[in-house]
């Protein structure tokens, strides 16, 4: 008694633990979370963008189904709504207040951010020229502008510095508002506080926009038919949080509940029903337990993994409640089947331990977790079911769900006969696919459906928001030496935008210049003296009045002694944008410049100075996923080969091992032919699955191995793979049916291979039978 009362009380204090930190934990859906590690300096420049670069904050809006004023209306309530909202560092609507930060921030400091600001410019001769210049601008379509800016600022840094921040052409404004070229929609872009990995501060950002615009809507006449549209790095990052939760609640219900109908069909009894959940409840607790404190949280994607535990976690429960026999002890069937149950389990850890060495955060969480939830199971079967099956109990109805099983086991000299042209033709298949077999598209796996990622491909498009795909980066011992880099990078820059090599860039020194590059500007004005008697000088013979250009000569006197500029100064939406181009990176700093429509890479590479890097984004991530697929390949391979040695060891037998090894080969080869049908492709998380199929196979062909046709629990031995079997094939089956690619790529491998591997160890793995189980 008192060895049961310290197991049991054991087993709850380390449930009780795990439950604790899972309650505790963090769980992330965003996909950076789940990517390799970078390594590279480009690979660093990947993660920033997608984890946390400018572009994270962005929410495009779109609202439509109204009369264009109406749009207007509506755009110009909502953005004052949303303004008034400390979660919006910016909102764009094409008004005014849009720009107002900017250009306020702009202007009171043009002297030391404009790189036109020379000696030479605010000497007699240069002085004189500009002031010929603005004549002519006077008279052209700028005159306006001019005209208001001209006593302040005649040597046009204002119109320069704007021109040279301008991002794009953007949408034209109507009514005071950006609406879309077909008038049929009003376009709004906003900045968020929270960077789009902050989903909790992400989804209340959202919830206020659509508060925003119900209150707009409410109180424009004529709107009732209008519909808002988000899109964004947020709002999928939101949506993939919560469609992960939605298929992770819904599955697990679901795998659950088919699980336990074929329990309650086998057993006849809701105790052995609700004993055999507790080594999943055990195996999730340690698991979820056993990420979060190896990687100090835990992904969606790996959470939703959780749902597999079902199929193999009940495996184990199902062994020993099946093949206990009418009036034998629970005890007794344990000590029995236990040596091949323990092997079976170390064949899996071993299987998923390769995982844990991969570089790709995502996999490593899917090997930790199966790893200790698998561990908790066993433990679960071995230490605590034993104490709480009925003596007398057995599975009526399991021998009835494995008649289709005795019949092939019958027949398996003819199966084999078959199975045998099967695999043949699966080789034939595998050879003769066309085409590479790794889907090397980052993209597909995303959950996005592909109608929001039209929706936000158009939104850009007509916001503007330029395509984020090529960067220009140098890399610098601190941030003072960054910015000079980035300053000397506007040269060659600007030359490719003149040759019309790349259509814009975006410097972090365009935004706040080195303290060299200021102190040189604040050097090159002159004192007010000296720059009172060259604009006297200057402005002579031209038909403008001296006194007019009072503001000039005080915004340069007010420069040359200006204290210098640092982030503090940057109004917020700058602020934003410079903290994704210049990042700290190990103990140095790197400047990254975005390059807009480049048209000829090698140009601009050439063109580039040496210790300048080209980063292509899309060729980073394919890189980086190349890199991968033989990393998971080469892992499968080294967890295939540590099976086979612990098999081989277990079994003191590598005859008895590679008959064990043989069916699963065959299995995985018919399973990678079915997913590769058509063309089509395998993804880099179908290696987990073929890991999970080896794994899990192992287990039935030890049991087929060790029990020989004719002895007494030999019936029962077959009836518990065929339950086993069916519980795993329901739960990675409806996995398969999950929106989340990673989820419905893995249930179905290990679905359909899982099957081929009952199939195939009851054909090929030959019991013998003089063997001791």
């Amino acid at each position: 008694m008192r060895p049961k009362i310290l197991a049991l009380g054991l087993w709850l204090l380390l449930l009780a633990v795990c439950a604790g930190i899972a309650g505790r934990t963090s769980y992330r859906t965003d996909m950076g979370d789940f990517l390799p590690h970078a390594g590279s300096l480009a690979q660093q420049v990947l993660a920033a963008q997608v984890n946390g670069g400018a572009a994270s904050h962005i929410v495009l809006l779109s609202i439509s189904g109204a009369p264009a004023p109406v749009l207007a209306a509506l755009s110009q309530d909502v953005a004052q709504r949303l303004r008034a909202k400390p979660e919006f560092l910016d909102v764009m609507n094409g008004d005014r207040q849009s720009f107002a930060g900017v250009q306020n921030y702009v202007w009171q400091n043009r002297y030391l951010l404009s790189p036109g600001v020379t000696a030479d410019k605010f000497s007699v001769a240069g002085l004189h020229a500009v002031l010929q210049n603005d004549l002519s601008l006077l008279q052209s379509d700028l005159g306006v502008m001019m005209g208001q800016s001209l006593p302040a600022d005649p040597t046009g840094e204002m119109l320069g510095l704007l021109g040279q921040l301008a991002g794009g052409a953007g949408p034209a404004v109507q009514n005071g508002a950006w609406l879309a070229e077909d008038g049929q929609s009003a376009l709004l872009l906003v900045h968020t506080a929270a960077p789009g990995f902050d989903l909790d501060a992400q989804q209340q950002a959202q919830s206020l926009i659509k508060s925003a615009f119900a209150a707009a809507r409410a109180a424009t006449p004529d709107a009732g038919g209008s519909k808002l549209q988000m899109s964004g790095p947020g709002v999928f990052a939101v949506t993939t949080r919560d469609t992960t939760k939605q298929d992770v609640s819904r599955l697990s219900l679901a795998a659950m509940l088919g699980a336990a109908g074929l329990l309650a069909f086998a057993y006849r009894s809701p105790r052995m029903l609700l004993l055999g959940l507790l080594p999943i409840a055990s195996g999730a607790l340690a698991a979820i337990a056993a990420v979060s404190l190896a990687f100090g949280f835990v992904h969606g994607i790996t959470l939703g993994f959780g749902v597999t535990l079902i199929g193999e976690s009940l495996d184990y429960a199902i062994y020993l409640f099946t093949q206990t026999g009418q009036g034998e002890p629970a005890s007794e069937t344990l000590s029995r089947i236990w040596p091949t149950l323990l092997l079976g389990a170390l064949t899996s850890v071993a299987g998923f331990c390769a995982m844990l060495a991969s570089s790709f955060t995502g996999f490593a969480q899917l090997g930790l977790f199966s790893i200790a939830g698998l561990a908790a199971a066993a433990a679960t079967t071995r230490y605590v079911l034993p104490h709480f099956v009925p003596r007398g109990f057995y599975a009526p109805g399991a021998s009835s769900l494995a008649q289709p099983v005795f019949m092939l086991i019958a027949h398996r000299r003819a199966a084999g006969g078959v199975l045998a042209l099967v695999w043949l033709a699966a080789l034939l298949a595998l050879c003769g696919h066309r085409g590479g077999m790794w889907d090397g598209n980052l993209l597909d796996l995303s959950p996005i459906p592909a109608a929001a990622q039209t929706l936000d491909e158009t939104l850009r498009h007509q916001l503007g928001v330029p395509d984020q795909r090529y960067f220009a980066v140098v890399a610098a011992a601190d941030e003072q030496l960054a910015l000079q880099e980035s300053e000397a990078l506007a040269a060659p820059l600007n030359r490719l935008k003149a040759a019309g090599v790349i259509g814009g860039f975006s410097l972090p020194s365009a935004l706040l210049p080195s303290e060299q590059t200021q102190r040189q500007r604040q050097a090159a004005l002159p004192d007010a003296t000296t720059l009172q008697a060259n604009f006297t000088q200057a402005v002579a013979g031209l038909p403008f009045k001296a006194q007019a250009f009072a503001p000039f000569l005080a915004a340069v006197a007010a420069a040359k002694t200006a204290p210098l500029l640092t982030q503090a100064n940057l109004p917020p939406a700058l602020a934003l944008q410079f903290g994704s181009l210049l990042v700290r990176h190990g103990t140095g700093w790197v400047a990254i410049i975005p390059l807009q429509t480049v048209t000829n890479l090698d140009a601009v590479a050439k063109a580039l100075p040496a210790d300048a890097t080209m980063v292509d984004l899309n060729q980073e991530s394919d890189r980086l996923l190349s890199m991968f697929e033989g990393q998971a390949v080469t892992l499968a391979v080294a967890g295939s080969l540590a099976i086979l040695v612990l098999l081989a060891v277990g079994l003191r037998s590598v005859r008895r091992a590679a008959r064990i090894a043989a069916p699963l080969a065959v299995a995985v080869t018919m399973t990678a032919a079915l997913l590769t049908l058509g063309g089509a492709k395998l993804s880099i998380f179908m290696v987990a699955g073929f890991l999970l199929i080896i794994a899990i196979g192992s287990n039935y062909c030890l049991f087929f191995e060790r029990n020989a046709p004719g002895t007494a629990g030999w019936p029962r031995a077959v009836a518990s793979i065929v339950l086993a079997n069916l519980c795993t094939v329901a739960a990675y089956g409806l996995l398969s049916c999950s929106r989340i690619p990673v989820l419905h790529d893995i249930g179905l491998t290990v679905a359909a291979g899982t099957f081929f591997s009952l199939i195939c160890g009851a054909v090929l793995s030959t019991p013998a039978a003089k063997l001791a189980p």
